[in-house]
């Protein structure tokens, strides 16, 4: 049985990437202008921030299936530690060379490290699980 934590975790990550994805793919001057980021009017820039917007959508899908499915919960928790930390990754590398963004951006550094803190947990907790489960099965 998957733990409740393991379950919430890759919930509320993937509910939370899944939203965010589909938001910047189909309406992204909306999303990006809610907090105070204007997009150029181009067809060109619009098609960059959607494509990745999709794939952040899609991520969040699988990570929302380890969820309910106990087959995808590994790849779910190592997928969500993935792409969550990666962002914040960014967004360092972002405040290294660019500068301090504003206090929104910010707020999404901190989401995006909690929230790939908590899948990384969740990856180290199934990998125990996985290991104590062949352990307790008898030789052959």
């Amino acid at each position: 049985m998957k733990p409740m934590f393991t379950r919430l975790t890759l919930g509320v990550a993937g509910a939370l990437a899944f939203g965010i994805g589909a938001a910047i793919a189909l309406t992204p001057h909306a999303f990006y202008g809610s907090y105070g980021v204007a997009l150029p009017a181009s067809p060109d820039f619009t098609s960059e921030i959607r494509a990745p917007g999709a794939n952040l959508a899609v991520l969040g899908a699988l990570m929302l299936i380890g969820a309910f499915r106990a087959a995808w919960i590994r790849f779910s928790a190592a997928l969500g530690t993935c792409v969550f930390l990666a962002y914040a990754t960014g967004r360092m590398i972002s405040i290294a060379l660019d500068g301090l963004p504003s206090e929104a951006i910010l707020l999404a550094l901190v989401i995006e490290l909690t929230l790939g803190g908590l899948c990384a947990q969740a990856l180290r907790r199934t990998g125990r699980e996985a290991g104590s489960q062949r352990s307790a099965q008898p030789a052959h």
